[in-house]
């Protein structure tokens, strides 16, 4: 086995370990290579809100989990959050949380609220009366 500057081992072609933050796992290893979520290609948006479902799988189907899912299964029960909240809170890159939810999602672990389409957010003319309501005020 080869080793590295550090002493530790390394992969041919590159440097797996870094003396300052630790063993470094590359995202596409996290994601078993796969850039989409699940076969059903579910686009998560950054707003869309996901929360543990009502009546997730059992101990045992989560204990089949990697890390990271159960990482974002575990932020998902403290509080309802975002695609975008989830990655920053969970160190990794949008595309890997994206893809770990569509696994959750399709195992019928959490639940994604959609956000609020364009066509149903209220006319930018009844927001400017409203401030100038409130102006007024």
């Amino acid at each position: 086995m080869n080793e590295d500057s550090t002493g530790g081992p390394s992969a041919p072609g590159g440097r797996w370990y870094d003396s300052e933050a630790g063993p470094l796992v590359r995202p596409y290893a996290m994601t078993g290579g796969r850039t989409k979520p699940g076969p059903g290609n579910v686009r998560f948006d950054l707003i869309a809100l996901v929360v543990v479902d009502d009546d997730p799988p059992g101990p045992a189907e989560e204990s089949l989990l990697g890390p990271e899912h159960r990482s974002l299964l575990a932020l998902c029960r403290a509080e309802t959050q975002s695609v975008a909240e989830l990655a920053a809170d969970a160190d990794l890159p949008v595309g890997v949380v994206r893809v770990l939810l569509g696994d959750l999602l399709e195992s019928g672990f959490v639940r994604v609220g959609r956000p609020v389409p364009p066509a149903r957010l209220p006319d930018e003319r009844i927001l400017r009366e409203v401030i100038d309501g409130l102006r007024a005020l």
